[in-house]
């Protein structure tokens, strides 16, 4: 596992909410589910999504856009368009005084919208858990990152479209880890273009002493390391790896490890009925009470109070 991939891992698509949207002018969905992360692309016709602050964006056919929650936003055929209906938590879709559309405007398999042939298609994923591990990757982007068609190329966008509507054995967990991928695609190329500000943990993955000491502290959390073992790993003194590590990352590596376990550890209480002292194990401590002191420490709860808010 890569740390990009890592970082990804929070969010990453359990049961998603995905969805064809088929549709014909006049129309206009306000989307209020308050999800940390949705993809969506159009496949035919325009789509315009207008956030909550800042300029409406248009998509067309091979763009795809990453839209950071939870603030609402709308998508319309036109930028100014009023919305006509309202997607709250869930997915649940209703008039703008809350009576059902789930059935009226039902298409079929995953496929939703006003007309059955209507001109523009767009595919929608929804990330409905806000996962820890990855709030790193979600404090890096912004409210809305747009990659127009002639940015990026993703063979994935014609797989989900085919893919969306089949209804067989096993078809949701396909349909996760095709938006996984197709997140993962966006992301690399939102990072990559002409003048991205990528954030210190991104570039610091190419570095070749930083970008594999973050990925053995990633894929083994749980590893007693010491600054003195992670730079044996990395073929460089202790005080070069920190130096380097804290010029590229933006603090030092235990400090980093530090911040690493306990959000793997959040995201586990919160995803599952492991107990403490087994999280406790998968990330490094000693047990439940090192564990419990940590979490408190750094982040002002104790874990049962935080499993509890969950």
């Amino acid at each position: 596992m890569d740390a990009l991939a890592g970082l990804l891992d929070g969010p990453r698509a359990k049961g998603a909410f995905l969805l064809r949207m088929v549709m014909d002018p006049p129309w206009s969905v306000r989307i209020e589910d308050g999800a940390p992360l949705c993809v969506m692309c159009v496949t035919e016709g325009e789509a315009w999504i207008a956030p909550s602050s800042g300029e409406p964006v248009a998509l067309r056919p091979g763009d795809i856009a990453v839209l950071r929650g939870p603030e609402p936003y709308t998508v319309a055929d036109l930028p100014d368009r009023p919305p006509l209906a309202r997607v709250g938590p869930g997915g649940e879709c209703t008039t703008l005084t809350g009576e059902p559309l789930a059935e009226a405007m039902s298409l079929g398999v995953r496929t939703w919208g006003n007309a059955p042939d209507g001109g523009t298609t767009v595919l929608v994923g929804t990330y409905q858990m806000d996962g820890e591990v990855g709030r790193r990757l979600l404090d890096a982007l912004p409210p809305l990152a747009h990659l127009p068609a002639d940015l990026w190329r993703c063979p994935l966008m014609p797989f989900l479209d085919e893919e969306i509507a089949r209804d067989e054995p096993g078809q949701s967990a396909v349909l996760d880890r095709v938006l996984d991928l197709l997140l993962i695609a966006a992301v690399r190329a939102w990072f990559a273009r002409p003048g991205a500000e990528a954030p210190a943990w991104y570039r610091a993955m190419g570095d070749p002493v930083v970008g594999r000491a973050l990925r053995l502290l990633h894929d083994h959390p749980d590893h007693p390391w010491t600054v003195a073992s992670l730079a044996a790993k990395t073929g460089v003194s202790r005080a070069a790896l920190s130096r380097r590590f804290t010029e590229l990352v933006g603090e030092p590596p235990m400090t980093y490890l530090t911040d690493w376990r306990l959000a793997v550890a959040a995201d586990l209480m919160r995803d599952g009925d492991a107990t403490l002292e087994s999280v406790a194990r998968r990330v490094g401590y000693g047990g439940a009470f090192a564990l419990s002191a940590a979490f408190k420490r750094v982040r002002g709860v104790s874990p049962q109070e935080y499993r509890a808010g969950g």
